[in-house]
């Protein structure tokens, strides 16, 4: 979430051509369904087993990871594929699917265009359910999300990639031209920036989010039971409940305007925070200069990611973020981001407190006077997101509740935003490392 005016010479870029991809997602609601409640909230790992079966229903979410690399460009139709479950699947008061668990397949179709009017397709087909000690568990479904994605899917979860055509590029083709031949400079940066130099394939690395819904339920033989080894210490989760009851509920902009709601709170040192999302996947963004901004342009009008993209500066305790993360994927108009702040407090054993603010821009949000990006305004599903991050760490990861919480509200842009109030606890403790960006 930004407030207006976060950059320039990038929202400029953007005026001209929005670019809207529909979200194709029309059974999110279920994933809320199941969602864990409380406790050790995703952060476990399997302990010992319930003989109680259970069936997750058809049209359930399951939240992947991609483990293998697959690109149109590189990628054989009958190559193998592999996923991991990023976020628990609960059904019957149990854990139906641990984190972990591992999807195969295969690649079913896989093409590159050819011509200009032809677009990249990729079809990933899972069909086998690992969870260990189940075995192989055979699923009927499709991917039905890539995420932070520039392509949309058809409706059997065939990729479909973007067109040279539709990038804003495209649109600025003969202005371009007619500046590099009017001066040597402008068109030796061009040219150094790579602009215009648009890739249609469709590349997907590992570590790729993706959502797959089943097609038909799924019996799992066994509830699995989590671990509470990583749940707050006693002595921390007493002093939260202390802070929280006079900790900020939201960050402001510089000239105070409401911003994004506060819903991490982080105990650590800088080092082992900074560490920690990078191993996850997620870059810290460039300070706003010359260069980022040119990175930042190129990404616009090449429609493809940047993941070190400036933000803009959002208030907590009267000074701006001291550290920030995002996560993207191939398009500047989608990325997972977050905000922390240092608090004035410390936890029991001495460590520093922050406080953080995720959400997750989905679009351009263009209306008179504001070209800013448009957020989920689910703000418990990115919440989740940054759980899922840390799900198969050595941090303890707990929600915890705070009294008199903000439930709704509007951003400084005017978006709507709701979340259950909730607040995602990572504690950090020595040694804690986010070893799941590989998986």
């Amino acid at each position: 979430m930004n407030v207006p005016g976060y950059s320039t010479t990038a929202t400029k870029l953007c005026e001209s051509r929005a670019g809207r991809v529909a979200r194709a997602l029309a059974c999110l609601a279920l994933s809320g369904a199941l969602s864990s409640t409380g406790g050790a909230w995703g952060a476990g790992v399997p302990a010992k087993t319930s003989a109680t079966a259970a069936t997750i229903a058809e049209g359930t979410i399951l939240h992947l990871r991609l483990q293998t690399t697959v690109s149109t460009m590189t990628s054989k139709k009958g190559q193998p594929v592999a996923a991991v479950i990023a976020r628990e699947v609960i059904a019957q008061g149990g854990v139906a699917v641990p984190v972990g668990a591992t999807l195969k397949g295969s690649i079913e179709k896989c093409s590159n265009p050819s011509q200009a009017d032809e677009r990249a397709e990729l079809l990933l087909n899972f069909t086998e359910l690992d969870i260990p000690g189940e075995g192989n568990l055979k699923l009927s479904g499709h991917v039905s999300g890539v995420g932070n994605a520039r392509e949309t899917l058809l409706a059997d979860g065939t990729i479909v990639g973007v067109l040279k055509t539709e990038a804003p590029v495209t649109l600025l083709g003969g202005v371009l031209q007619k500046l590099g031949d009017s001066n040597p400079t402008i068109a030796k940066e061009i040219q150094k920036q790579k602009i215009g130099e648009v890739n249609t394939a469709i590349d997907l690395p590992a570590g790729t989010d993706l959502q797959f819904t089943l097609a038909q339920p799924l019996s799992v033989p066994q509830l699995v039971s989590v671990a509470s080894s990583k749940r707050l210490p006693s002595d921390l989760s007493a002093f939260l409940a202390s802070f929280l009851s006079e900790a900020p509920q939201r960050s402001v902009s510089k000239d105070n305007k409401p911003g994004d709601p506060i819903n991490l709170i982080v105990v650590g040192r800088s080092q082992e925070i900074a560490q920690a999302f990078r191993q996850a996947g997620w870059s810290e963004p460039k300070r706003r200069d010359g260069q980022s901004i040119l990175e930042t342009a190129r990404a616009v009008m090449n429609n493809e990611g940047y993941g070190a993209a400036p933000i803009s500066d959002l208030y907590v305790y009267q000074h701006k973020q001291d550290l920030a993360f995002e996560k993207m994927l191939n398009t500047f108009n989608k990325r997972h981001h977050l905000r922390l702040w240092q608090t004035p407090a410390h936890a029991p054993d001495g460590r520093p407190v922050w406080v953080g603010a995720a959400t997750h821009d989905t679009g351009l949000d263009i209306h008179p006077g504001v070209v800013s990006h448009a957020t989920d305004p689910d703000l418990d599903d990115e919440r989740d997101q940054v759980n899922a991050d840390f799900a198969s760490t050595q941090a303890a990861v707990e929600l915890v509740a705070r009294p008199n919480p903000l439930t709704s509200g509007m951003t400084a842009t005017g978006g709507a935003w709701h979340t259950d109030g909730r607040l995602l606890v990572i504690d950090l403790k020595p040694g804690a490392s986010a070893d799941t960006a590989s998986k």
